[in-house]
């Protein structure tokens, strides 16, 4: 299941009509952490720094939506 970072709800026909999914939650974590990856910019040495940088983001969002799902309500 695909769980979205601010969706776009606006006032339709029928009341609130989704009209943009907005980014994944997967996605938005990524972003998040990309600033503190960067803060440690030297483990990164080759030319492929960036994406090297952006596998690491995904793998700290895919992290962190493993534990929302086991995290307690």
């Amino acid at each position: 299941m695909t769980i979205s970072a601010f969706p776009v709800l606006e006032r339709g026909g029928s009341g609130l009509e989704l009209t943009d999914p907005g980014m994944t939650l997967r996605d938005y974590f990524a972003a998040r952490a990309i600033g503190p990856l960067l803060q440690q910019i030297e483990v990164y040495p080759d030319e492929n720094w960036r994406i090297a940088l952006a596998i690491d983001a995904y793998a700290m969002a895919d992290a962190m939506l493993v534990a929302r799902e086991r995290a307690p309500s």
